[in-house]
């Protein structure tokens, strides 16, 4: 089995994983908690933060497997999508981490390894996505259903045309006061709420694509409104709201999933990326599932959030293909699924 050194520095997160095959030695994620006090990440503070962590970082990932830097047979990096610094970081240290040791580089394309964790060896389920396969893949940067035909062929069936959906969590965050990155903080506050308190539009976009721009600016004057007629609208109500708007955005993921689902066929279902941790979706999922007898896959939260280990998996199936790149090749943070 090839033994893979994975990097990841898409945006706020630098990560480094080890992975011999499909099993994860190691995979090891520096957070950037310098971003909350901004609201959102700030892609100089980013860059920054990816120079401090990065060698730590992947010599904690090489310890930890108990693997030397000699054993590697190849580096896998994140060319795209992202914040250029951030990536560039990453992309610089692939390269000359490769050309020290000359070994084979392999650039992946961050959305794909979102989809392909799903690949990664776990005894708590020995069983992976048959092909082809629908995945929702969503994050704070992209929101995306993609038909899966095999490892390295993708299509985008449909995607969002403005904001993400992880944005519309973290932005409606904001809206309520709550701390950046907010999703996860109104998914443990949902919880104690009510979800049918409060009705949000449902966007009506075309086809297989997403649109919650609109969705941000009702939730932004629905809440104005209220506080001008009660300045503690929020703070009485908050759990309520929490449940009531996350309901609404898993609502439109799950509507365009099922619409998916009918119009190709396709049976085999999944999610991925860093909303894919939210509990409500991964409920809303389990659900519909089961109705519409599909085969869903859920992935591990640790999984979920941008990570190296997903970057591996990717190099692994494209190691086997001996799909390597040069020392050319640049990043590209606009990269996105052919």
């Amino acid at each position: 089995m090839p033994i893979i050194l994975a990097i990841e520095s898409s945006c706020d997160e630098t990560s480094a994983a080890v992975l011999s095959g499909q099993n994860v030695l190691s995979n090891i994620i520096a957070n950037q908690n310098i971003h909350s006090e901004y609201g959102g990440v700030v892609p100089e503070l980013a860059s920054r933060e990816h120079q401090k962590n990065i060698v730590p970082v992947v010599d904690k990932a090489l310890k930890d497997a108990d693997i030397d830097k000699n054993e590697i047979d190849a580096v896998a990096f994140t060319r795209g999508p992202g914040l250029m610094g951030a990536l560039l970081v990453g992309v610089s240290f692939a390269k000359s981490f490769a050309q020290a040791l000359n070994i084979p580089l392999i650039e992946v394309n961050h959305m794909e390894a979102h989809v392909l964790a799903h690949f990664i060896k776990e005894q708590s389920r020995p069983d992976f996505p048959d092909f082809p396969f629908l995945c929702l893949t969503v994050s704070g940067g992209h929101t995306q259903i993609v038909k899966v035909t095999n490892h390295l062929e993708m299509e985008v069936l449909g995607k969002t045309l403005d904001d993400a959906a992880g944005e519309a969590f973290d932005k409606s965050g904001l809206l309520l006061g709550l701390s950046y990155p907010a999703g996860p903080v109104i998914d443990k506050l949902a919880k104690s709420g009510d979800p049918q308190r409060f009705e949000f539009p449902i966007p009506k976009i075309q086809g297989l694509n997403f649109s919650f721009s609109g969705f941000k600016t009702a939730v932004l004057y629905f809440l104005q409104s209220q506080v001008k007629n009660n300045p503690d609208f929020i703070k009485e109500n908050l759990n309520d709201l929490c449940a009531s708007i996350q309901f609404s955005i898993v609502r439109i993921l799950m509507g365009k999933l099922k619409r998916a689902a009918k119009e190709t066929g396709i049976k085999t279902i999944t999610i991925a990326g860093g909303v894919s941790a939210n509990s409500e979706l991964r409920r809303q999922l389990t659900i519909v599932g089961e109705k519409n007898r599909w085969k869903t896959f859920i992935p591990k939260v640790e999984y979920t959030t941008d990570n190296a280990a997903m970057i591996g998996i990717a190099g692994y199936y494209k190691y086997l293909k001996k799909d390597f790149c040069s020392l050319d090749l640049k990043a590209d943070p606009k990269l996105r699924i052919l």
